[in-house]
């Protein structure tokens, strides 16, 4: 049954160790693939990294910049090279592609949003395979995803698809990490990330990377979230990504968890970036996790951040604990002077006709809950 796909690369297995150099044989098994499996009628979307890597190697630069201009330079001379590298194989198989330039704006905007979805879905249907990066060139420190990881994740969401692929250095998810722990054990299935949170993964990415294990568990959280079913592989060997849809055990598998019922509720979730943070009382927890009702603010305990009415925030617990996202409909500063005052007193403590609900139910979003344990072979 035809799929929709979503592979990522990272630049440690698109480039030779210690240098900028593209590993071409990687990069032909990994066109060779895709076109077989866009031939079979699967829709795919290919994330790739490498722009700054490649835009190093062709500069001469023994190191990756830190400077964010000199970076966006760099991406910008390398992007060109990576697309006509993959231009160049794509269209000795026949198989037409796009380049797709996203930065985190493009997915903050509601109407960018959806913009971004329908040309997607134009591409999918004209049987083009769109090749993703983010806007190094452009893009603001403060609006950057970070890491191509967790593009992915976003696109994944984004697109509805059924499959995230997470190509990188390592072959599967480890109990601990393997190059610093011999007894590490390979994880094949993971029900709920959280089940990982007293795992030893490792945190760094590799010299011409940007990401490491870490961002790859962030952007299975993101993806599985989102309905998607996610999996961690050897980027290495891109084949893999047809054994895995044929039923080989490879690689470390995340279960798809329950999605939110609608696109509007994925974007707030995944599509916004939180600017603070509210905590609720047991009441309110309860209302909105058993109830299914809105956020009001006698359920609040206190305000952390500055962000306007319209903004997301976080939704925690009285211990932090994360509950879910939401669009509030009051600033920081009135919230603040409401925490926890019934909803007939409002309007006498800021002096004008106020939301009744701090966050409409509408507008929020909860997360899901952990469920069985991991699978880890032994």
């Amino acid at each position: 049954m035809p799929q929709t796909l979503v592979v990522k690369i990272g630049t440690s297995s698109l480039t030779q160790p210690d240098r900028g150099d593209l590993a071409l044989s990687t990069l032909a098994r990994l066109v060779e693939t895709l076109t077989q499996l866009r031939r079979h009628g699967h829709r795919l979307i290919l994330v790739s990294s490498g722009a700054v890597g490649v835009g190093c190697a062709r500069l001469g630069l023994s190191d990756r910049p830190r400077r964010l201009a000199t970076k966006q330079a760099v991406a910008a001379v390398g992007q060109g090279r990576l697309m006509r590298v993959y231009d160049d194989l794509f269209t000795s198989l026949q198989q037409p592609i796009a380049q797709v330039l996203l930065t985190r704006k493009d997915l903050v905007q509601r109407s960018s949003y959806v913009n971004a979805y329908n040309t997607f879905q134009e591409l999918l249907k004209l049987g083009v395979i769109p090749i993703v990066n983010e806007n190094d060139t452009i893009a603001t420190e403060e609006l950057k995803f970070g890491d191509n990881d967790t593009l992915s994740a976003l696109v994944a969401s984004l697109v509805e698809a059924d499959w995230l692929f997470l190509l990188t250095d390592v072959d599967r998810l480890y109990s601990a990490d393997p190059n610093r722990n011999p007894n590490a054990q390979p994880i094949a299935k993971v029900n709920h990330v959280d089940d990982l949170l007293n795992l030893d993964i490792g945190h760094a990415g590799s010299a011409w990377g940007t990401g490491g294990m870490q961002t790859k568990i962030t952007a299975a959280r993101i993806a599985s979230d989102s309905g998607v079913r996610t999996v961690i592989t050897a980027g290495k060997t891109p084949e893999n990504v047809a054994a895995i849809l044929d039923g080989a055990d490879l690689g470390t598998q995340f279960v798809a968890q329950a999605k939110p019922e609608n696109a509007r509720k994925r974007w707030i979730a995944f599509g916004l970036v939180p600017q603070g943070q509210l905590l609720l009382d047991r009441g309110a927890v309860h209302a909105i996790c058993q109830g299914g009702k809105s956020l009001l603010a006698a359920g609040l305990t206190a305000v952390r951040g500055k962000f306007q009415a319209s903004d997301a925030v976080i939704l925690c617990d009285e211990r932090g604990q994360e509950l879910g996202r939401g669009i509030v409909n009051y600033k920081s500063d009135d919230l603040e002077k409401i925490c926890g005052a019934q909803s007939e007193q409002i309007a006498d403590i800021l002096g004008d006709r106020s939301p009744e609900t701090v966050i409409h139910r509408d507008n929020l979003v909860l997360n899901n809950d952990p469920r069985e344990p991991l699978t880890i072979d032994r």
